[in-house]
């Protein structure tokens, strides 16, 4: 089977099945911000801004990675980069691998001249270090989109599940240093729906990873997807048992942000449905909070639903925080969660 394929089974799966992790949560159920009945605070001027990687955005948002690859991505990426430039948050696109392999499907990832001014991500597997790329495939995922920076995404368990998985992980930290010592622009190392524990974030910030995506349990689960994608009976049910597989999202970045230093930016996604869960994320540590499925299906509408779907987050992360006292993102993170009774 060819990757455009994969890329076109992986887009109707996680469209038409139920793909939600299973037996685990993101974990920010369990938080609550706390409800500030007289805020010193005019609505109008609540600061969601901020500036990353050379880029200055107008909230810390992130359409998470989702596709590329195939005929039909094309316009789904453009919708998402239309509204993330009207927006002006960040975006990264799906794995370019299809594209570094096959250039005539670059122009799916292509979106720069929908959205000059985002911060934008390419993307690569950091598996694919172990199987004959290196610093020039990097350099060329980069320079195809126009990048500011690189997702190298990790995803040991859909590999382990996936029909025409790579299983080969050893050796990959020494890899990754090597990347992120001579690549022009900043390595940010992300999980794909099973999170990062700090013990990993610090190895990978110890060789020069620039920022950490938990990118948690409790959204959707890449081995449910894989999962609608085996035909052996005896696979499909091994990656339907790891639904419920992985760390947590809130989890993952209060022990991430606990373990790092705290000039090391950390993104949070996995299982993000609104902006209530987008202020829980800053309040917990985050830099920049992303988002995937819960917009795929916007997308596929066009840039206007695409745009209200982000736009409604963004409204109520601004009155998360007017509630709850903060008039900006600083403030957002010295607010105490309470328990969730």
């Amino acid at each position: 089977m060819t990757i455009q394929q994969r890329k076109r089974d992986h887009l109707a799966i996680v469209l038409d099945e139920d793909v939600a992790a299973k037996g685990v949560t993101t974990g920010f159920e369990r938080y609550a911000l706390p409800h500030e009945a007289l805020p010193d605070l005019d609505l109008n001027q609540i600061d969601i801004g901020l500036s990353l990687f050379g880029r200055r955005l107008r909230a810390p948002l992130l359409i998470s990675s989702m596709t590329g690859g195939a005929a039909e991505a094309e316009a789904i990426n453009l919708a998402l980069a239309e509204a993330a430039q009207a927006l002006g948050i960040a975006m990264g696109v799906g794995s370019q691998r299809a594209a570094l392999e096959q250039p005539a499907l670059a122009h799916t990832f292509q979106v720069r001249r929908r959205a000059p001014h985002i911060l934008l991500f390419a993307n690569l597997g950091a598996v694919q270090l172990n199987y004959g790329y290196g610093l020039d495939e990097a350099r060329r995922a980069v320079e195809m989109i126009d990048a500011d920076a690189l997702f190298l995404h990790l995803n040991p368990l859909q590999e382990a599940v996936q029909r025409e998985g790579d299983g080969n992980w050893r050796g990959l930290l020494p890899k990754i240093e090597a990347l992120a010592t001579k690549l022009e622009v900043p390595i940010v190392a992300k999980e794909v729906g099973n999170g990062i524990g700090a013990a990993t974030a610090r190895r990978l910030v110890d060789v020069g990873v620039a920022a950490i995506d938990v990118a948690g349990a409790g959204g959707t689960s890449w081995s449910e997807v894989e999962a609608y994608r085996q035909t052996d009976p005896l696979r499909k049910r091994i990656a339907h048992s790891f639904a419920g597989w992985g760390i947590p999202t809130a989890t993952a970045l209060q022990e991430c942000r606990a373990a790092l230093p705290h000039d090391i930016p950390l993104f949070a996604s996995g299982g993000i449905r609104g902006g209530i869960d987008v202020a829980k994320a800053i309040a917990l540590g985050a830099t920049l909070v992303g988002s995937a499925a819960p917009m795929l299906e916007s997308a596929t509408l066009g840039t206007q639903q695409a745009y209200d779907k982000f736009s409604a987050f963004i409204e109520e992360l601004r009155i998360a925080m007017f509630c709850s006292g903060a008039g900006t993102l600083a403030q957002l993170r010295g607010v105490a969660l309470r328990r969730a009774e």
